[in-house]
């Protein structure tokens, strides 16, 4: 078998073995496939995720699914206003030594898992949310100097509920930066509503194979960074973050009108790189157009800051990038 076959091989099988993770969470997630699709594409090009939905929606129930079918280790973080930096991270604690002698002696915090669900992250203070920064960044803690590495693969999940602002602290922009994509969860159907009763209120409880071990997601994310990206997709990515900037000429009308800050380098990372993954999951070698425009709404709107008259007019991020992507197909059809 020559190098080429091999390779060739190495996408099938992925792309097989993936499809088998989405089938096995669709068959204990009721409804939901985009949100699936997303914190999938998330997990695999190695993004955390921030899921925003009403209470009730099973956020937390899609997490833990993940974590066992990727048989990842699992920790949830319950933030809250009174929630301290050591809570997450740990801390240095006296013990007595061998020899009688006190000493420090690292006590790991919750965030020493492989997948963190930072339940309700909007609700801790600025100081607590910003512990989070190093560890999403560069996959490190350092307590009291030290510098301790976080275990791989390293993914935070965070939830926040869109209406209950009473108690909360927004995340700063440069903390919604760290998310590779700002996931919706919509309300369920009427049919999806009356499956989840018969799920959940009946003696049968649906349980979850493992699909996955974690060197094997560590081995789909650097195969997804193996995807081709010709210079013409290369193009139409960075157009699309320019055309988020209000004094971009390409901008269109209502984005130089409503936006106040537009993407930054780290959106045109998360698109190429969210974009591999759905290309992965597709079985193919390649980027699509397609694939930039169905991430491209994940992955930028929390990055777009909307001014004082976007914000009064009802105006959402979403519309935005819905202009800027449709602009994007007027000018590939000119061309």
């Amino acid at each position: 078998m020559s190098q080429l076959q091999e390779k060739e091989q190495q996408f099938m099988t992925a792309a097989e073995q993936l499809k088998r993770v989405k089938q096995e969470l669709m068959n204990f997630i009721v409804g939901q496939e985009e949100v699936i699709d997303q914190v999938l594409w998330s997990i695999f090009s190695g993004g955390h995720a921030l899921l925003e939905g009403l209470p009730g929606l099973g956020k937390t129930m899609l997490v833990r699914s993940v974590s066992e079918c990727l048989d990842l280790a699992f920790s949830r973080i319950q933030f809250t206003p009174d929630l301290m930096p050591s809570d997450i991270t740990g801390t240095m604690i006296l013990q007595p030594g061998d020899e009688g002698r006190q000493e420090f002696v690292f006590h790991h915090g919750p965030l020493f898992a492989n997948i963190i669900l930072a339940d309700e992250i909007n609700r801790a203070t600025p100081k607590t949310q910003s512990s989070l920064l190093e560890a999403m960044a560069e996959q490190t803690v350092t307590v009291m100097g030290s510098t301790k590495q976080l275990a791989r693969p390293f993914f935070v999940l965070a939830t926040q509920n869109p209406i209950d602002m009473e108690g909360t602290y927004p995340l700063p922009e440069a903390q919604m930066d760290r998310f590779i994509c700002k996931i919706l969860v919509n309300y369920p159907s009427k049919v999806e509503l009356k499956e989840i009763a018969l799920r959940t209120t009946g003696l049968m409880v649906p349980t979850l194979n493992k699909i996955l071990a974690s060197s094997e997601v560590l081995a789909y994310q650097q195969l997804s960074k193996e995807i081709l990206v010709s210079d013409d997709l290369l193009n139409a990515a960075v157009s699309i973050i320019d055309a988020t900037h209000p004094n971009s000429a390409d901008a269109p009308e209502r984005v130089k009108q409503f936006v106040q800050f537009g993407s930054g380098p780290r959106g045109l990372q998360g698109l190429i790189q969210m974009a591999k993954t759905r290309a992965l999951f597709a079985g193919r070698y390649h980027i699509s157009l397609g694939d930039l425009k169905q991430t491209a709404m994940p992955v930028l709107r929390h990055r777009i800051l909307l001014n004082f008259e976007g914000e009064a007019s009802g105006v959402t991020t979403d519309e935005l990038i819905g202009e800027v992507l449709e602009q994007l197909g007027e000018g590939a059809k000119s061309r």
